[in-house]
This record gives structure tokens, sequence and C-alpha cells, in this order.
């Protein structure tokens, strides 16, 4: 990837992630306020869970966001480890991006393929191990 292309993407990533804290602070207050307390956000059926009995790669997401948004960390991590991988890099790109406009010379974080890798590498590591807790133990994590 040419040397402007890199720099035209950490422009737009930086502005977007912007834009995410916004609607995360946004969604965080919403969370925070419980006003989704009279609403079954979560009851729909999986159709991979229906069909083959076993937890989606997906599966636990979303309760992952709302836990992580009530500030339930480890409850998050708990329901699916994407997420706080997501917020972490997230929070690593911005500050660093944030430290490469104040200080001239620093090379801030650019996109790596290897993040997107890595982001696989955890769908599929809880895939397995939820699987296997539920089948071969009966243990439900989500």
């Amino acid at each position: 990837m040419d040397r402007q292309m890199d720099q035209h993407l950490n422009v737009f990533f930086y502005r977007a992630g912007f834009v995410l804290l916004g609607f995360c602070a946004i969604a965080a207050v919403i969370v925070r306020m419980d006003l989704f307390s009279g609403i079954q956000l979560l009851e729909s059926s999986c159709i991979f869970q229906v069909v083959l009995g076993m937890y989606c790669p997906g599966c636990g997401g979303t309760r992952a966001v709302l836990a992580f948004l009530r500030g339930e960390i480890l409850q998050s991590l708990w329901y699916h480890p994407l997420i706080l991988y997501g917020v972490v890099f997230y929070f690593l790109f911005m500050i660093s991006q944030t430290a490469m406009r104040i200080f001239p010379g620093y090379k801030g974080m650019r996109f790596r393929p290897w993040y997107l890798y890595g982001a696989l590498v955890v769908i599929g590591v809880n895939f397995v191990l939820k699987n296997v807790l539920k089948l071969c133990f009966g243990i439900c994590m989500v």
C-alpha cells in the first residue's frame, strides 16, 4: 500500500473513531438509563442454534456489548471476547493517532491485516470453547 493511501486510511479511521465514540456514548447513556428494560431484545432464537444445537460464532455478541456499556467488563468478556478485543485496539489506535497529531515525528499505529486475523482467531477460539463446554460438559455460556 502506498504512503498516501495509508495516510488517507488513517485519517478516515481516526475520524470514524470519533463518530463511533459518540454513538457509544449515546448507547451507554441509553443502557444506563435502562430504556430497554421492557423490551425483549435477546429472546429471538438463532437459526444456527435451532438447527445444529450449537452456539454460532457471534453468539453472545449483543449481550457482550450491553454488558460492556453497563461497565461489566468481565461479563462482557464472558459473553464474547471479540468486543473487548475491538475496544482495546480501538483505544490503542485512537491514542496513538492523537499522539501522532500532537507530537511531530511520532509514528502512530496503522492498520495492519493481522489485526483482522487476530479477531478471526478470537472468534474461532470462542466458538470452539463455548460449544465444547456446552456439548461435552453441559455448561451454557450465553
